[in-house]
């Protein structure tokens, strides 16, 4: 099979300064695209970008392989040639500036904090990374009730809203070069990390109401725990996890006890409970740990740090790390297949290194099909065998860009996100009422089949013949366990792509380990980057979920172009834990190149002296803060009586404790409201640590129309997240079907899609291949 670019012919032109538009032109490069920055006389700020050393590090990651124009005339003369433009409109420019210049059968993405319409755009509220994640809900769900909530740390909002930049516009780039039709992408960085960064709780929220239990602030128990030689981390989803770690560290006698059984229960003795465990993991070595933890397969991992994490054994036998042109190490790209060719990372471009180098002839306008004002992948079905969080975000994103997308699921064993955090056993069909499981299973027709048996597997090649995309995230075994390997798949149809999202990869020594986001993000790095400096890593809770599943979706995509061009089907790789390498590469390259070792530092953080969040009058209030230039820094000292500070930033850090206490100070005396608006009066950035209930009321998200109202048969009516984008001059309407019922679409799609009798139908009901509800329940 010839390895080919997904996005060899395709022109990019990216205009940015910040990691979002700059990491998704990174992933365009990696595709083979053609992408050149369009650069202010000053360059793109992220060249100038240091973690305390020398510049360029996280650039050189970004930019490896870009061209750099910083023309005027000839930035002009390339948005008249470019297929995708993207954009976070610094250096002045604007939607309507760049789409006058663009042909109508470009796509242009504008990634920025809050989209480009709503009250908080109005209102010129200005925000960084930290301040939307005051905003979004992800500070105020981490830590104890009685300690200071903490940010995630490595600007992970940023990458994030970069994936879904990238995603969105291969998807809507694919569908303009068929059809004539480009568009114009608005990203809301805000909104997408509500999804990912403030989702749980506030999907708990809307389905179950405000006082439900992932709406409390809170660490898991057990997580990360110090061991004899370093750290280790844990993660027990199911009963039956948390019961195999209690016999693991030899505390059997408490598998009956209902109340540690409990995640409540585990808070209410947090000491007790966590006392027990490090004095199990202090007494052995973390090798020895994880050893023991797969055996019994719980998810495990040890604490990846800039150090350690190139030296880790399966990252080293898979060849995750690469070395760039430079000579500097880096996650390389997260997905691989023999068809598809992706490029190594090279060097940064210099500066205006292209200046009338780069000529983009206009392109031959293609005669607008009827399908020109369908959604982009209208053309497509997927077989979706995905479940938890990862896979159905990325089926669902399929699926709000037009893809019928049918889900399937076990008889025994269906999505086990219906379970989790909804509503009890003894309610009436409490299987639906899970609130991950509702928000990330619209646009999907659901059926039920039991693939373990040869009349179920029989069903699901007739629906794969029938498919142009397969996606499935079990571990490495299952697939083969259900005869479902690849050389099925293509023999069904040898024009289906098959996806596969397995946590660790398709093979090395971590292949067969059972691995959630939290296991992800302490293997990563993203745990050592994130919680307060005196105290243990913490997870960034949830983010790799939706990260990895907009790589995947990215990998679908790229695969299609390539299928549409050869009419060939391929199998694709697209792992869980490279994609949160890629998003948490600043540690290593810095580490590389510059011997930096980036760690976890509270709520201070690199780009905004002094930041943090700090406790207002009233019951678990605080305030947000970000003084990100010397403007705010002056106004700061103002408000708070001590201009003797001055506006430098080295002097504001030089004395950041004292500091602290100042603003500490400030703001005990102020209700939050007043805290706010005296400091964004000022001139600094702040904003109210929200509790991810309120954000069903944001103005922002409710002015935008991000909320839209699902009313479910069994769970009622509830708001859910819909895309983090809109289209514009189109209505904003991303779920055009609710979440399935189980087994809800099995008649319909066995009948009318694959041709089955109803005689037949009733056969596999009453043997069992297919169910109305759950087996066992």
């Amino acid at each position: 099979m010839v390895a080919r670019a997904p996005f060899a012919d395709w022109r990019v032109l990216e205009l940015s300064n910040g990691i979002a538009a700059s990491y998704c032109g990174k992933m365009f490069v990696d595709a083979g695209a053609d992408v050149v920055k369009a650069e202010s006389a000053q360059g793109d700020s992220m060249r100038r970008w240091s973690a305390g050393g020398p510049a360029g590090a996280l650039f050189g990651y970004l930019a490896a392989g870009k061209r750099s124009v910083n023309d005027p005339a000839q930035t002009a003369a390339l948005l008249a040639g470019a297929d995708i433009v993207v954009t976070d409109l610094t250096d002045g420019w604007s939607l309507d500036g760049i789409t006058s210049h663009t042909a109508s059968s470009a796509v242009v993405v504008a990634v920025t904090p809050f989209g480009t319409t709503g009250p908080y755009v109005d209102e010129k509220v200005v925000a960084n990374e930290f301040i939307l994640q005051a905003l979004c809900g992800s500070i105020a769900g981490r830590g104890w009730p009685d300690d200071e909530p903490v940010q995630a740390g490595g600007r992970l909002g940023e990458w994030l809203a970069g994936t879904v930049a990238a995603a969105v516009a291969a998807a809507t780039a694919r569908h303009a070069f068929r059809t004539g039709r480009g568009e114009v992408v608005d990203v809301s960085t805000f909104e997408a990390m509500v999804i990912a960064m403030g989702g749980l709780s506030t999907m708990s929220a809307s389905v179950l109401g405000a006082d439900s239990l992932l709406y409390q602030r809170s660490l898991e128990l057990p997580s990360i725990v110090p061991t004899a030689d370093g750290m280790v981390g844990f993660c027990t989803i199911t009963a039956q996890q948390f019961s195999d770690f209690l016999v693991m560290i030899d505390r059997a006698d408490l598998v009956d006890d209902a109340e540690l059984a409990s995640f409540t229960g585990r808070v209410a003795r947090r000491d007790e409970f966590l006392g027990m465990v490090t004095q199990w993991t202090r007494s052995r070595t973390t090798g020895e740990i994880v050893d023991l933890a797969v055996a019994f397969r719980i998810p495990v991992a040890p604490i990846g740090a800039p150090a350690t994490l190139p030296k880790v054994d399966h990252f080293v036998q898979r060849g995750v790390f690469v070395e760039s042109e430079p000579g500097v190490l880096q996650p390389r790209v997260p997905y691989r297949s023999d068809a598809i060719a992706t490029r190594p990372p090279g060097r940064p471009p210099a500066l205006g290194a292209d200046n009338g180098c780069v000529h983009w002839p206009a392109r031959p306008r293609s005669a607008a099909e009827s399908a020109a004002d369908g959604l982009p992948l209208s053309d497509i079905r997927i077989t979706d065998l995905t479940a938890f969080w990862a896979g159905p975000v990325a089926t669902q994103f399929l699926g709000a860009l037009g893809a019928d997308v049918i889900k399937v699921e076990g008889v025994r064993r269906p999505d086990g996100m219906r379970f989790s955090a909804g509503r009890p056993p003894d309610w009436d069909q409490w299987w639906e009422w899970g609130p991950v499981f509702l928000c990330s299973n619209n646009n999907k027709r659901g059926i039920s089949v039991e693939l373990s048996t040869n009349a179920g597997r029989d069903v699901a090649l007739e629906l794969i013949a029938a498919s142009d995309l397969v996606i499935e995230n079990f571990s490495p075994r299952v697939m083969g366990n259900f005869g479902l390997t690849w050389d099925a798949v293509t023999a069904a149809n040898p024009r289906a792509i098959m996806v596969r999202m397995p946590a660790f990869g398709l093979d090395g020594p971590w292949r067969d380990r059972v691995g959630f986001a939290q296991t992800m993000e302490q293997a990563t790095g993203m745990a050592w980057m994130t919680g307060h400096a005196d105290g243990p890593p913490v997870i960034p809770r949830g983010v790799c979920d939706p990260i990895a599943g907009l790589h995947a979706a990215f990998a679908a995509i790229a695969a299609l172009a390539i299928r549409d061009r050869t009419g060939t089907g391929m199998h694709v790789e697209s792992t869980m834990v490279e994609s949160a390498l890629n998003v948490a590469a600043e540690m290593v390259v810095e580490y590389s190149r510059n011997g930096i070792e980036l760690r976890r530092n509270g709520n201070r953080g690199p780009g905004a002296s002094p930041q943090g969040v700090y406790a207002c009058q009233g019951d678990d209030e605080w305030v947000a803060l970000a003084a990100m230039d010397d403007a705010a820094r002056a106004a700061l000292g103002g408000l708070l009586g001590a201009p003797a500070c001055g506006p430098d930033e080295s002097a504001w850090r030089e004395r950041a404790d004292e500091i602290d206490k100042l603003i500490a100070d400030w703001a005990a005396r102020r209700p939050v409201a007043a805290a706010v608006d005296a400091l964004r009066s000022s001139g600094v950035a702040a904003a109210r640590v929200t509790a991810p209930a309120a954000l069903l009321t944001d103005p922002q998200l409710v002015a935008r129309g991000f909320w839209e109202r699902v009313d479910h048969p069994v769970a009622g009516s509830f708001l859910c997240t819909g895309m983090p984008f809109a289209f514009a001059g189109r209505p904003r309407r991303w779920i055009h079907r609710v979440p399935p019922l189980y087994g809800q679409h099995t008649g319909e799609v066995l009948t009318g899609l694959l041709g089955r009798g109803h005689d037949d139908l009733a056969r596999l009901r009453a043997a069992g291949v297919t169910g109305a509800r759950p087996a066992g329940l």
